[in-house]
């Protein structure tokens, strides 16, 4: 009697688990659609979309060596939800980068510089050499950097000047808040460098007036096309190096537990709500825009979440539709985060990507070849 129950409650365990793995999916997948100011807490689903996709995977194949019709409890829910599973995941290969880029495409870079190492920069002045020669090496008609210290003074470690020159750029656009400096001859913000003429340049920044509530574009003539290029840094988890040693390291004493998790996701919480009022904005600004745009930047939030599916609507990302893999972009805590992107106007046509696993900062650059698509893409008068 015993064996046929344990039997029959471990197969309504397992059912039931892959039934409550199938409606996380379903929210995480699906979380753009519900406010974050009232359900901030399904971003959490979201942070863990990929693993619980892995789950999913794990389910259906259990599920073909047992009982095959519980496998369609997964399959139905990757199905319905697919859009969401290319997002994280593109099934697609890509072909080698090719540093040569065609006649008349645009090569457009996003990375986060972390800076420029400028903390170091005495004691690891190689850093900064190696991040200009990266840069160098791949020829970026346009550069948006998040995180950018730079002065206009040429006594400046970081002098924007040196920066034009070396990285052979025609103009740039540096928005910053003074209040913000870095130091007396160091300003704290975000850069577009461009090899094209820059006809308009506008900084928009909403309150609290912070880093994160400031962003940019460009419009640019590349190729007798007008183009607009955003710059943007979203709000940041801001989490401490105790918070990281604890996400690597969890201490099972009861007490630490409690405290860095509530701290944990008292930030997670204060992001979200943050990049829902900050990616409304953006949004807004996006859909003014008079031109074809690109979008680059430190978006701090995942494939699927509120503010990457806001930004993105009507718009492709070039990773999605270029690389493969989860396409990593930050360097630590988890290897599924995707927080930098590129996206772009779909008058665009994607011609290849690249992400550089090469970690010079906290964060991978992004390249991407796109070039305007004539047949959908009639020029304002």
């Amino acid at each position: 009697m015993s064996k046929p129950f344990f039997r029959r409650f471990t197969k309504s365990f397992l059912i039931t688990c892959n039934i409550i793995i199938a409606i996380f999916f379903l929210l995480g997948a699906n979380v753009k659609y519900f406010n974050p100011q009232s359900w901030w807490f399904m971003g959490l689903f979201t942070l863990a979309l990929p693993y619980i996709l892995l789950t999913l995977i794990i389910f259906f194949i259990f599920w073909i060596f047992t009982r095959k019709i519980w496998m369609f409890i997964s399959i139905i829910t990757i199905a319905i939800n697919w859009k969401a599973v290319q997002n994280i995941f593109p099934l697609h290969f890509s072909k080698d980068f090719k540093k040569e880029k065609k006649i008349n495409s645009l090569r457009i870079m996003s990375w986060n510089v972390e800076v420029f190492n400028i903390g170091e920069y005495k004691t690891k002045p190689e850093v900064k050499v190696q991040m200009m020669n990266l840069i160098n090496s791949y020829h970026p008609d346009i550069a948006c950097f998040q995180e950018m210290v730079g002065g206009d003074d040429d006594k400046a470690i970081n002098y924007l000047g040196d920066f034009k020159r070396i990285l052979n750029f025609s103009e740039y656009y540096y928005s910053y808040d003074y209040r913000l400096d870095f130091d007396k001859v160091h300003h704290y913000g975000i850069i577009v460098f461009s090899k094209f003429p820059i006809i308009n340049k506008q900084t928009i920044s909403t309150p609290p007036h912070n880093y994160n509530s400031t962003f940019q574009y460009v419009d640019i003539i590349a190729n007798n096309d007008t183009v607009r290029i955003f710059n943007i840094h979203l709000q940041s988890i801001s989490l401490t190096q105790k918070n990281l040693e604890y996400i690597d390291n969890p201490i099972t004493n009861t007490d630490t537990v409690l405290s860095e998790s509530k701290n944990i996701i008292g930030k997670l919480k204060r992001g979200f709500l943050k990049r829902f009022a900050q990616s409304n904005i953006v949004k807004q600004q996006i859909d003014k825009s008079p031109y074809p745009v690109i979008i680059c930047g430190d978006f701090n939030d995942v494939p699927n979440s509120y503010a990457y599916s806001k930004i993105g609507e009507g718009l492709q990302n070039v990773f999605v539709e270029k690389g493969i893999g989860f396409g990593r972009t930050f360097s630590g805590i988890s290897p599924t985060l995707r927080i930098d992107n590129i996206f772009a106007d779909k008058k665009f046509t994607i011609e290849q990507f690249i992400r550089i696993p090469q970690k010079l900062s906290a964060h991978f650059p992004l390249i991407a070849d796109v070039s305007i698509n004539k047949q959908n893409y009639l020029p304002l008068k």
